[in-house]
């Protein structure tokens, strides 16, 4: 039988606390359990403990994190730099991509923890379509208070 969500779930079908150590809950609405829970949330929020849940967005708790990566493949003449800033704005991502002279693909990526792990992951495995990934490196990745970037640029 589901308890009566107008008290305490931790009350037996009487009505009596289960246990001697419940008795201070007999009384209480789940209302109130849930107020606490909230503050308890809101609290922890503050001092950066706060655990994304699936679902919410920056603004509800996600870590801000910014990641240096390189991409190992055929990557270079292949619209790679294109699709990585089409693809790190399409996810709400700042940073910049670019080229270097020994045929890699780098650049930076910064945002909430969520988005940075999906864009982490379209680099490992998609890049852009005629573009052949070989292997990506992710490194000095560290919790940020505020992006360093207004947007996602290809530096030339």
């Amino acid at each position: 039988m589901l308890p009566d969500l107008g008290v305490c779930p931790s009350l037996a079908e009487d009505g009596a606390p289960r246990c001697a150590l419940e008795s201070s809950c007999r009384r209480i609405p789940v209302s109130a359990h849930l107020a606490r829970v909230g503050l308890l949330i809101a609290f922890l929020s503050t001092l950066g403990c706060f655990v994304r849940a699936p679902g919410m967005n920056m603004a509800e708790g996600d870590t801000l994190i910014s990641v240096d990566y390189e991409i190992f493949g055929k990557v270079q003449g292949v619209f790679f730099r294109k699709y990585t800033q089409a693809e790190g704005k399409k996810l709400g991502l700042v940073g910049w991509v670019q080229n270097t002279d020994q045929g890699t693909v780098q650049g930076q990526l910064q945002g909430p923890i969520s988005q940075v792990r999906h864009m982490q992951e379209w680099l490992e495995t998609r890049g852009s379509p005629k573009s052949h990934i070989d292997r990506a490196n992710f490194r000095n990745e560290k919790v940020i208070v505020k992006l360093d970037y207004s947007d996602f640029q290809i530096v030339k």
